[in-house]
């Protein structure tokens, strides 16, 4: 009997699943991305973009699309979304799995910070040049900081409205190599790093030439999310998919 899958995507992770997914006999893959991200790399299948409206708009979406299962593939750090379908799910019970990518481990270099907000408090007295790859989202909250210089890496371009910090904007997507971290942060005489723990490879090279650098990166931690059953990889997601069955 066909199922329908909801990918709440956005990461690679949701993207490699589609795909994947796709092959599955019996199966139709629904991907729904934030809408973010202006050129964002759509996956197989059906994709639907922008948000929901809270939970009763995900429950709602859910019964009327009459999905079977769906999977959160979101980013760590998209806490919202990770609630709404938790407790939306709970609701009308259908089955629900996340894939939660491994955190990147402590490094002695780092500074582990619970906010975006604890991280903009202990800059002035780190350095006077930062490195922030945080994304766009969240640009306002160091926006203050008017006698220190960041450059600033995103796939897209903030609005003209939005607050931001001093210093350069660098439009990038990544993976990017160590050798092309390096140069930026020698090229940009950067003195610290923020970073979220995202986890996963695309990005991790930032954290390698920080160290060969001996530069300190300022790390902010992952947001509390819901209970759940989770994997940390497409494979086991995959395996779940085909249990449900």
């Amino acid at each position: 009997m066909k199922k329908r899958l909801l990918i709440l995507g956005g990461t690679t992770e949701a993207t490699q699943l589609a795909t994947q997914a796709a092959e599955i006999p019996n199966l139709e893959v629904i991907s729904s991305l934030a809408g973010r991200t202006q050129q964002p790399i759509n996956p197989t299948g059906t994709v639907r973009s922008g948000g929901f409206g809270g939970v009763e708009g995900l429950i709602n979406y859910l019964q009327a699309q009459q999905i079977d299962l769906l999977i959160d593939a979101t980013h760590p750090f998209a806490a919202q979304i990770s609630w709404n379908a938790a407790m939306a799910v709970d609701r009308i019970s259908i089955p629900k799995l996340s894939i939660v990518r491994p955190a990147w481990q402590s490094e002695p270099n780092w500074i582990e910070v619970e906010s975006n907000e604890a991280a903009a408090a202990i800059l002035p007295d780190l350095a006077q040049r930062i490195f922030l790859t945080i994304g766009r989202q969240e640009l306002a909250t160091f926006a203050h900081l008017r006698q220190l210089w960041f450059l600033m890496r995103m796939i897209d371009p903030p609005a003209d409205t939005a607050q931001i910090p001093s210093g350069e904007i660098l439009l990038a997507r990544a993976p990017f190599s160590v050798e092309q971290e390096r140069s930026w942060m020698q090229n940009y005489e950067i003195q610290a790093i923020v970073s979220k723990n995202s986890g996963g490879d695309a990005t991790v090279s930032k954290l390698i030439a920080a160290r060969e650098l001996k530069l300190p990166v300022v790390m902010v931690q992952r947001p509390l999310m819901p209970n759940g059953e989770t994997v940390s990889d497409v494979r086991s997601a995959l395996s779940w998919i085909t249990q449900q069955f």
